[in-house]
Parts: structure tokens; C-alpha cells; sequence
């Protein structure tokens, strides 16, 4: 439910804060007083069109706050997918309107325009005289059918919903399959060159990166050979200079004098360690000096190969890996439009086999809807002639489409009739627009106790109305206040008699400016505000008796219908 309502600098309203109660709260006020501002600004909060205009003179930004608490799963299911936290039950959302952007928040999660609406299309129903416009729409009527049947439907409709996304899937698939035979033979032509450049290919995991060592090696034989065969020269025998020489020439010179001290016999075992070391290094050097000789021939091959694998990853894949993935998918095509025909047999065997359940699925659900619409238009009926239409008919027609949805295939419109031996029409072709929220209140009525939204807002809905016609709207007002909380502005006494919370909407002025003003009344300010409702600006003794009077009536009432 919403718990309460801030509004900063919009129009008139400098700055208000009002806190709602559970079931039936009723805003009244005189003409002009900034009624219409308060719904507005509930609208501004949960995403609706801004009108920069709307921020109050001389102040930068304009500010709406809506506080809710709910224990809805549904709602709490779209919070977690959204990745924001509700702590104990409770939704905060803010809008701060600027004269070149808003900002939208939801628990300080800041959120996009989009779902600001979601969230709040499952949390408050904002219903006035033009909303009732939507019954004009064939499509709302379906709607309230099913609402008022989920008990009945909803595991058919879920069941329906996920087939219907097969049947899409396989649809989609058997149209992109049946295309002309020309493009089918040139794609399998196609598809068969990629194979073969690839398979013949013969790829194999990591060559390419040991291919690129060997080919930098081979590439740089002759600088590698030549650094390679210097250090050779200078670590060996062949000149007078090089290390192998001057180290064999002085171990002679100290075998000459080992034997005179102890410690040149140590010099001396190191230096023939070394000279050891030495000639294992000018082996080695000499084997690799000759095996670079011999690989010559291998540069060319290597370097054919590696552009063998690198045209292959420039046409389909950065690595081998990629490359031999991309190749099995080319096998798969290849083997459905090789068994082309066995493929689009059995997609269509699929697509029939579907077919059958969403059938079978649609069939079931428009045999209960049409069951269950007897009941719910039976019901609007009743609660229609609650409402004044005394000679009313109300009833539901029915076509079938000749595609499936995930809804089904049925078309549902109400029809109605609210004069004798007039024949039943749609609504479009009846019903007036003060007509059209009084059915509009008996179809909340019905569906008080099967809609999950928590909160609802009626908006004027008593245009048109007075005498008894006013009782019995504020009678369905509080039928349905027993199980949502209900926000309703009203111009009628006879509907804020019905208050379980009175407000009173004012403007006031100091002379320099005006603004506007929300505040609980309590008994005996409710009292008055119902007296001036009843008698305009003149308060009598005999008003304020009718006013409690209706009070009292209003409190009766309240007791018979719950």
C-alpha cells in the first residue's frame, strides 16, 4: 500500500507531505485547490510525461516521493531481478524533475523511465473518468475475463505461453528451411568448399605456435650461424688467441710447477675443469653449427604451411581451436542439407506436434473462459444495476482467430444494453463516458478480491452522478476498500461520507503567494468539510445535521457491507 506522498515545488504546492491510511482514504477540496496536482504528481513518480512548466516559479527543481510497503511476491520477484534490495518491505521511489532532465530513484537505486512504469503498474492503479476509455478497447475486456478466471487458468495460460514460444522457434526455423532450391545448392556448394579448404588442411592442436619458432630459427640461420661459429673460433683451437689454445698452453706451464706447491696443483685442477667445460661447449656449438646446415630445406615448407594456417584464421577463426569448432558446425549444415528432405519432414512433424498442444491448450482455455464469462458478466450485471443502470443487460461475445497467441486464439468484447427492448451493443456504441466509469467501478467491484495490486486511485469518478446513484458508487468504493487500499478525490458527499481517512485539499495565500495545502481532518472537521460539500459557501445548523446525518448513514453502511 502507499504509505505517503511528498510533493515539492510543483505549481502550487511549495512543499506537502501526506500520510495515507489502509482502505478507503477520500480527498476532497473546492474547485481549484490543486486536486488534480496531487494525482498528477503520483503519475510524475511512477514515469508519466513531464511538463517542465509544472516546477514552481523562482525553484530549480521540482521533487515526488512515493513510500510503499508491500509483501507481494510478484513485486519482490522483479526487485531481485533487477539486482535492488527491499528491506523490510519497503519501496521508495523518487523523481526530481529539473528544467533539463529528472532523475529517477528506486530505494537510491537510480532507474530508467521504463522500469519506473513496470514497478509501478504492479504497485497502484490510477483509475479517472478517461481511464475508462480503456473499455473501449476489446483487448482490456479479454483481460478482465482472465483475472477474474486465474484460478481456472493460469497453469493453461503459463502452459500456453511456453508452447507458444516453441511453435515461434520451430515456425521461424521450417520458414527459413523451405527456401527456393537455387540458394539451398549454391549455401551446400558453399558450405562444401569452407570443409574441404579446411579438412584438407589437416590441422593440428599448438602446430602453428611451434611452426612460428621453428620458421624465426630458420629464418635467422645465416645471423645465428655466423654468431654461433665466431664464439666457436674464439672458445677453441684453431688460432694462437682463442680460449682453447691459452688454456691448454698455461695447464702446461703449471704441470711444470705443481709439483712445488700445494696450492698450484689446486689452480691447476681447476684450470683443466675448465678446459673440460670448454670442449663440451665447443662440441655442442659444432653439432648445432652443423644442424642448422642441414635444415635449410625446411624454411620453405615451414613458411608455405604457416600461410597455409594463417589465410585459415583470417577466413574463420583467430585460433586452431576456433577454427576446428567453426568446421564442425560447417559438418552440421552440411548433414541437414545433405538429408534435406529428412530435415524439413521432421520439422514439420515438430511444427504439427506443437500445433496439436497449442490447439489443444487454446481450446481448453476459451472453453473455460467462456464458462467462467457467464459468471463475471452475471456479477458486473448485478453490481451494474447497484449502480443505477436498473434495466441493464451485460454479457460477453466471443470470435476465434485464425493464428495462435500466447493468449489463445479468443477474442472477447463486452456487450451491454441499458435501456428495454434495446438490443445488446459493444460498449463503444452505449455507453457514455460518466456511464463508462460507473462500469468501470462494478468490474473493480467483481475483481476486488482478484487483483494483486494493493493500491487503487479513482480519480473523479463521480462525474455525472448525484442522488442515489452517488450512494451506491460510494457503497462499491468501500466494498472494494475492504480488500485494497483505496485513494479516491471526490466532489460528492455522499462518497466522502464513506471515508475511513478525510483529507482536505486547500490553496492558501499570505498575499505574496499561493500554494497549496494537505492535511487529515478529524470527526468533527470531516463533519464540516461534508457540510460545505452539501450547502456551498453558506454552513447552516440544518446542513451540518444532514452532514451528520450522512456520516452517521455512511458508518451503518460500512458495517452492512463489510
Amino acid at each position: 500500500m502507499l504509505i505517503s506522498l511528498h510533493v515539492k515545488n510543483i505549481a502550487i504546492i511549495n512543499e506537502v507531505e501526506v500520510f495515507f491510511k489502509e482502505h478507503l482514504n477520500i480527498l476532497t477540496g473546492e474547485t481549484g485547490a490543486g486536486k488534480s496536482i496531487i494525482i498528477d504528481s503520483i503519475n510524475i513518480a511512477l514515469g508519466g510525461k513531464v511538463n517542465r512548466e509544472l516546477i514552481r516559479k523562482d525553484k530549480e527543481y521540482a521533487l515526488v516521493e512515493l513510500v510503499f510497503e508491500t509483501k507481494d511476491a510478484k513485486v519482490h520477484s522483479l526487485f531481485k531481478k533487477l539486482g535492488i534490495d527491499i528491506n523490510d518491505n519497503q519501496i521508495i521511489i523518487s523523481r526530481k524533475i529539473m528544467s533539463s532532465r529528472s532523475i529517477s530513484r528506486i530505494n537510491g537505486e537510480t532507474v530508467t523511465l521504463a522500469i519506473l512504469e513496470s514497478i509501478g503498474g504492479l504497485l497502484i492503479d490510477i483509475h479517472g473518468q478517461y481511464d475508462s476509455q480503456s473499455l473501449l478497447q476489446k483487448s482490456f475486456h479479454l483481460e478482465y475475463l482472465d483475472q477474474f478466471s486465474k484460478d481456472k487458468i493460469s497453469n493453461i495460460k503459463e502452459n500456453l505461453e511456453t508452447k507458444y514460444k516453441d511453435y515461434n522457434k520451430i515456425k521461424n526455423e521450417y520458414q527459413n528451411a523451405i527456401k527456393d532450391e537455387d540458394k539451398r545448392l549454391r549455401e551446400l556448394s558453399f558450405i562444401e568448399y569452407e570443409l574441404n579448404e579446411i579438412n584438407e588442411a589437416q590441422l593440428l592442436d599448438g602446430e602453428d605456435e611451434e611452426l612460428e619458432e621453428k620458421f624465426k630459427k630458420l629464418s635467422n640461420a645465416s645471423e645465428i650461424k655466423e654468431a654461433l661459429e665466431y664464439a666457436y673460433e674464439c672458445t677453441g683451437y684453431n688460432s694462437t688467441e682463442s680460449a682453447g689454445d691459452l688454456i691448454g698452453r698455461s695447464i702446461k706451464q703449471l704441470a711444470k710447477i705443481a709439483d712445488f706447491d700445494i696450492e698450484i696443483k689446486n689452480y691447476l685442477s681447476q684450470l683443466t675443469d675448465i678446459e673440460g667445460l670448454l670442449n663440451d661447449f665447443n662440441n655442442e656449438i659444432s653439432a648445432y653449427i652443423s644442424e642448422i646446415e642441414s635444415d635449410y630445406g625446411l624454411l620453405d615448407s615451414v613458411g608455405k604451411r604457416l600461410d597455409t594456417i594463417n589465410h585459415l584464421k583470417q577466413k574463420y577463426g583467430n585460433t586452431i581451436p576456433i577454427i576446428k569448432e567453426y568446421s564442425n558446425q560447417l559438418q552440421e549444415k552440411l548433414d541437414k542439407f545433405k538429408n534435406y528432405d529428412s530435415y524439413l519432414e521432421n520439422l514439420e512433424r515438430q511444427l504439427l506436434s506443437v500445433e496439436e498442444e497449442l490447439e489443444s491448450l487454446s481450446s481448453s482455455l476459451s472453453l473455460i473462459r467462456k464458462s467462467k464469462s457467464s459468471d463475471l458478466t452475471n456479477k458486473i450485471k448485478k453490481e451494474l444495476v447497484e449502480l443505477n443502470f436498473i434495466d441493464v443487460k451485460f454479457d460477453m461475445v466471443f470470435n476465434k482467430l485464425d493464428y495462435y497467441t500466447p493468449n489463445g486464439y479468443d477474442v472477447g468484447e463486452f456487450i451491454i444494453s441499458t435501456n428495454p427492448g434495446e438490443p445488446l451493443k459493444p460498449l463503444s456504441k452505449v455507453a457514455s463516458g460518466g456511464e463508462l466509469s460507473r462500469i468501470m467501478l462494478g468490474i473493480k467491484s467483481v475483481l476486488a478480491d482478484k487483483d494483486n495490486i494493493e493500491t487503487l486511485i479513482f480519480d473523479e469518478i463521480d462525474a455525472g452522478i448525484s442522488g442515489r446513484t452517488a450512494q451506491k458508487v460510494s457503497e462499491q468504493l468501500n466494498l472494494i476498500a475492504n480488500h485494497h487500499q483505496v485513494i479516491c478525490i471526490t466532489h460528492l458527499a455522499q462518497i466522502a461520507a464513506m471515508a475511513d481517512a478525510h483529507y482536505i485539499i486547500e490553496k492558501v495565500s499570505d498575499k505574496k503567494s499561493t500554494q497549496t495545502l494537505i492535511r487529515q481532518l478529524n470527526n468533527n472537521e470531516s463533519v464540516d468539510e461534508l457540510a460545505r460539500i452539501i450547502g456551498g459557501v453558506e454552513i447552516t445548523d440544518r446542513t451540518k445535521e444532514s452532514a451528520i446525518e450522512m456520516k452517521d448513514l455512511a458508518v451503518n453502511s460500512k458495517k452492512n457491507i463489510k
